[in-house]
């Protein structure tokens, strides 16, 4: 039996995605569950597997393709069930050819030993470029989008020749004047989200500042212990992801939306913690903030971040937000001022700390401060409602036992 393996669901509000690389092939053997091929969407990418084990009969959207949800992928034979691949006959007779075609990329240096990633498909259908002819210098031999634009540009492929032939770096006269670098799905979707949140909302910031001397004591002291007992570390954004949640119970309208012509008012606290990727900013989402502890915040960043970095994150760890924190400061930001998370009311802004001179009790002393910025929607938050959200925040901050004792 002939069953066919479809696209997924994508997601809320994502309607395509582009077919990545296929890590079977026709005539491969594919178990129940294994990864067969990968799409990327605007916002992350999917891995899509096998629904039944079988011998995959036919691809119907190669590499580069742009697909809709319930498009087919690929065709299984299931009568292959538990065969290996050697052992199947449409494997038997792909094998010649496959080995015709290693042969074949072995003899002829201009041929990429690796495969293509589907950014570099994309920008080859654009500019006409036959990827026969380009030399991969991604990892394994993989063809890269920056490989195919050179050869677009010079017709030749002279950073990965220089490579092969003499293992040195290429000389940055060789490189062109000008690159022209097709956005990513991801990169066009932040582009149009942040202008989207500038052109609806009311956006207003408001600034405000706090000592850190608190919670980096706190840190210190118990460092040790704390990942000895938990098995992560204690940073910085559990404190801060608690007291915002402290802030948005005293300040609900920063944790609402406007949905029509009506406010919706969130009594949960899934807080979205922006994240810099390879590919761009993601935004995955820590939940139920107000249930869990330090710990429980620590090890989910963790396991989100770590996700992000490889590109697997899932669209529900990435949708539903009620607030954003974005932290600036691991670049060296000393201020800034995020842009909404549309459709949340508000984003917080953290920065560096820096040592500065500031007067306590009529004395100059140094203290580690850092700059707190609040971007929030002036149509659902008024000025005093912001204001009050950022010094709460700011309290819970300079004095972190209000947030272990629930104050």
């Amino acid at each position: 039996m002939t069953i066919e393996v479809k696209v997924p669901t994508l997601g809320e509000s994502v309607t395509e995605a582009t077919v990545g690389q296929w890590v079977k092939q026709v005539g491969d053997f594919a178990a129940q569950d294994e990864i067969i091929c990968e799409l990327e969407t605007d916002k992350v990418a999917l891995e899509v597997v096998a629904t039944s084990p079988g011998v995959i009969t036919g691809i119907l959207a190669e590499e580069g393709a742009v697909v809709e949800p319930g498009g087919v992928l690929c065709k299984i034979d299931e009568n292959a069930k538990g065969a290996e691949n050697a052992a199947s006959p449409q494997s038997a007779k792909a094998a010649p050819a496959k080995a015709s075609a290693l042969a074949a990329k072995t003899e002829s240096p201009a041929v990429s030993t690796g495969g293509v990633r589907a950014s570099a498909a994309e920008a080859a259908k654009e500019h006409g470029v036959d990827l026969s002819k380009v030399i991969g210098t991604g990892e394994q031999g993989v063809i890269t989008k920056s490989d195919v634009l050179t050869f677009a540009l010079t017709g030749s492929n002279p950073t990965a020749n220089v490579a092969i032939s003499s293992g040195a770096e290429s000389d940055a006269s060789s490189l062109p004047r000008e690159e022209i670098v097709p956005m990513t799905r991801l990169r066009k979707t932040i582009a149009r989200r942040l202008k989207e949140a500038q052109n609806t909302a009311a956006m207003l910031t408001t600034y405000n500042e706090v000592d850190m001397t608190a919670i980096m004591g706190l840190r210190k002291e118990y460092r040790e212990v704390f990942e000895k007992k938990h098995g992560t570390r204690l940073g910085f954004m559990s404190f801060f992801i608690k007291a915002c949640v402290g802030a948005l119970k005293d300040v609900p309208e920063v944790n609402a939306e406007i949905k029509d012509d009506a406010l919706i008012y969130k009594n949960y606290y899934d807080i979205g913690v922006a994240a810099s990727t390879p590919g761009g900013l993601v935004v995955p989402v820590v939940r139920n903030c107000q249930d869990l502890s330090f710990s429980g915040i620590e090890k989910e960043i963790v396991r989100l971040g770590t996700r992000a970095r490889d590109g697997k994150l899932s669209m529900d760890e990435m949708t539903g937000g009620t607030f954003t924190i974005s932290n600036g400061g691991v670049f060296g930001s000393l201020l800034s001022s995020p842009i909404l998370n549309a459709p949340q009311s508000g984003i917080l802004g953290m920065h560096s700390i820096k040592e500065r001179a500031m007067v306590v009790d009529g004395e100059i002393v140094i203290l580690p401060m850092m700059y707190l910025a609040l971007s929030y929607d002036h149509r659902v938050v008024d000025g005093k409602g912001a204001v009050t959200f950022l010094v709460r925040v700011k309290e819970y901050l300079e004095d972190p036992q209000r947030l272990i004792l629930d104050l």
